[in-house]
């Protein structure tokens, strides 16, 4: 595919900005896999391209489009990590990088790697037990490595999808472990992640190579009978539409194709064989709103006889992976079942991209925060009690001991069933029924006999907890080695329960830090009023608590009150200096479109130097004017048309850039200051200066050569004594 074709199939509402930074990223996958071919004898980048069009189709956010071309360029180019952050910036970076740990998953083939892949012997197959391990291990770090970002998952299902749809040019042993591979694990993830649209073709993909005789058996049925479902389809859509218009709802009917391998479950499932199945046929109906929904239920069942047993309603209890929907079948007129589905358009979407509709491009970005919050918060239920978490290592160990494991089912002396890991002892127990019964647990009794408190308990057991009249837990309970505890749900309650026990000894040493702080910063009368409630803390001794125990650390607390000084800094003094250099730059320092000895002129709205990525506006009658590529005036563009590609050329001597900097005062700090630029050479073209009792906020306008000189020259001054930031002044 031609670069001019993929860019015709990006969502129509990228910006020129999206779609230049996507030129490129093709452009530099391109040149980074030149020389490399797929099996098919096709270029390498056609696979880039065809992973990048199936995120598209999804109207995914254009990063993801950059991430999809660059996913293969760090394994097997030298294309480098750094590399790819310089060229476009840390979250792209971050995104192939998650990509690639994906790849290096245990037990995962690469469907365009081949010469790679090990063939076994005919007839050699792996032990059930050893595969269904390898399987739930592939697992557990896959959904690890979502937790990161559950977006490099997304690009990890387009690329497989795209290996499975050229499957067919390699040899027989390699299709059959890779589509197995898909059925184990690929069309199950795009499952729970409620992308049904990848899930069905995976699943019938993988399985024509699996089981390629029920395949064909299967697709040669449908085939036959195409004709005449098509024409039956087409009648009960007409008649659904009438009978609805008769009840004013508008509805949106289509067939709903059945997949060969649901099909082929459904013949194991109910054993019997596909001409005895009478379910095949099923329908669609999109409405307006979630009220609109239940209507159009009621004129279904009112017009057809409901099929017992085969009514679901999937919007009052949406399944685990967020799909919302109302099913249930009815005998139609002709007497033979019909499958019905009734849904809203955004559950629609949510049905057929999951997880990906959560990211889906929009121009408006305001409430993607909370949406996101909203939307995934089933996705949580994988990572239980991460809120209760303290830091990363924990996190890990809750994923892998509570939602991978096996389950046990135990009863309470009530009767009542609980449901915990395999492994849970009667101390896991205890917690989850209640965090005051955890505390204090001091025995327990399974089916009326006392047992130790490391008894691992089993499906049945009947567990009752004894308990002390007050008390709490034992630091022992937290010693891995002796297994009282499995779940981190309990680690996580007996963590907060000493934490609480320490206050004392935390509030004392976070004062002493923080004073220690102070003094060193020379800072004296401090009104902490202002900043307790920017650091979610109550009171001062509150706030010394969470500095002991590490929760917040001094220098956020030093950074809070600069920022609250900084409102009540006394007026600007101004500076006599050199006059600023003049901001045309020469001819060739910028190339318009490629060309050289175009006008132009650097905007002082942004002030762009070497190694900003830039972009130029095209005015009447003075040439082009040069911004940053995230200049606010530039995103605010109407006239999308006068924006135009631009690079940099030779550059000319200097550039301005304005810098501020930000120190609690103290004497010779504008001297310091001022031999840090002396040192670079650099000249100085304008400052000024805001001052209270403690902060200082200086503000300086310097003439650099680059990006490079302006590098060292904020490094050097960030490590003055008592400078907390040094920053160039971005626009807006």
């Amino acid at each position: 595919m031609q670069l001019e074709q993929f860019l015709e199939k990006l969502p129509e509402n990228y910006s020129v900005l999206d779609i230049a930074q996507i030129k490129k990223a093709y452009q530099i996958a391109q040149k980074a896999h030149e020389g490399q071919s797929l099996a098919s004898g096709l270029p390498y980048i056609s696979h880039c391209v065809a992973v990048a069009t199936i995120l598209a189709e999804m109207t995914v956010p254009p990063e993801l489009i950059i991430t999809a071309l660059l996913h293969d360029a760090v394994e097997d180019t030298n294309i480098t990590l750094e590399d790819i952050r310089k060229e476009f910036n840390q979250e792209v970076a971050t995104l192939v990088d998650g990509v690639t740990k994906l790849t290096h998953l245990p037990n995962l083939l690469r469907g365009d790697q081949y010469k790679d892949i090990p063939v076994k012997e005919k007839g050699q197959t792996p032990h059930r037990k050893v595969r269904e391990d390898e399987i739930a291990e592939t697992l557990r770090k896959t959904f690890l490595a979502m937790s990161d970002d559950i977006r490099v998952v997304l690009v990890k299902l387009a690329d497989r999808l795209h290996n499975m749809r050229t499957l067919s040019y390699l040899d027989e042993d390699i299709q059959k472990r890779i589509a197995q591979e898909t059925l184990d694990i690929f069309a199950p993830l795009a499952n729970r992640l409620g992308i049904w649209q990848i899930k069905w073709e995976l699943e019938d993909l993988a399985f024509r190579y699996v089981s390629p005789k029920e395949y064909k058996s299967i697709a040669e049925k449908l085939a036959n009978r195409r004709a005449d479902r098509e024409n039956q389809i087409q009648e009960i859509i007409d008649r659904l539409h009438k009978e609805l218009e008769a009840e004013g709802i508008k509805a949106k009917i289509s067939g709903r194709p059945k997949h060969i391998y649901s099909i082929y479950q459904k013949m194991v499932q109910k054993e019997k064989p596909f001409e005895m199945l009478m379910d095949l046929r099923g329908v669609r109906l999109i409405v307006e709103d979630v009220a609109a929904c239940y209507k159009a239920l009621g004129v279904v069942h009112m017009k057809w006889r409901p099929i017992p047993g085969e009514f679901d309603d999937y919007i009052a209890a949406k399944k685990d992976n967020n799909y919302q929907s109302l099913h249930t079948a009815v005998i139609f007129d002709d007497g033979k079942p019909l499958e019905v589905q009734i849904r809203t358009q955004d559950m629609h979407e949510s049905a057929e991209y999951g997880i990906a509709a959560h990211w889906r491009y929009k121009e408006d970005q305001s409430n993607i925060k909370e949406s996101y919050q909203q939307k995934i918060s089933w996705l949580r239920s994988l990572f239980a009690w991460q809120q209760e978490e303290e830091n990363a290592d924990d996190l890990v160990d809750s994923w892998n001991s509570d939602v991978f494991k096996d389950r046990v089912y135990v009863l309470t002396p009530q009767g009542d069933i609980i449901d915990l890991p395999a492994g849970s002892t009667p101390i896991d127990f205890a917690y989850h029924v209640h965090t005051e019964i955890g505390h204090r647990c001091r025995g327990a009794k399974i089916n009326g006999k006392l047992v130790s408190l490391d008894y691992e308990l089993k499906t049945g057991d009947q567990v009752e907890v004894l308990t002390a009249k007050r008390g709490g837990p034992s630091r022992d309970w937290l010693n891995t080695t002796l297994g009282l505890v499995h779940t981190s749900r309990a680690r996580s309650k007996i963590k907060q329960w000493f934490k609480k026990q320490d206050r004392d000894l935390n509030l004392s040493q976070g004062k002493a830090i923080l004073e220690k702080e102070f003094k060193r910063l020379g800072l004296k009368s401090v009104n902490f009023d202002e900043i307790l409630p920017e650091l979610n803390v109550k009171t001062l001794d509150d706030l010394y608590v969470a500095i002991g125990c590490g929760d917040i650390g001094s220098g956020r607390v030093i950074n809070k009150l600069a920022e609250i000084e900084e409102e009540e800094l006394e007026p600007e003094l101004e500076f006599e200096l050199v006059e600023a250099p003049s901001t045309i730059v020469p001819s060739d320092a910028v190339k318009v479109m490629g060309l050289k000895g175009i006008a132009t002129t650097m905007a002082k709205c942004c002030n762009p130097m070497p190694g900003d990525e830039i972009i130029g506006y095209i005015t009447r009658g003075r040439g082009a004017t040069i911004h940053r590529a995230d200049c606010p005036n530039i995103l605010r563009v109407t006239e999308k048309e006068r924006l135009v590609e631009v690079s940099w050329g030779q550059p000319g001597k200097t550039f301005t850039v304005p810098i501020q900097i930000k120190a609690y005062d103290r004497q010779g700090l504008m001297g310091d200051i001022s031999n840090v630029i002396a040192d670079e050479s650099i000249n100085l073209i304008d400052m000024s200066l805001k001052m209270n009792q403690h902060l200082a906020v200086i503000k300086i306008v310097l003439g650099v050569q680059g990006i490079s000189q302006l590098s060292r020259v904020l490094t050097k001054l960030e490590n003055l004594p008592n400078v907390f930031e040094a920053k160039r002044q971005r626009p807006g």
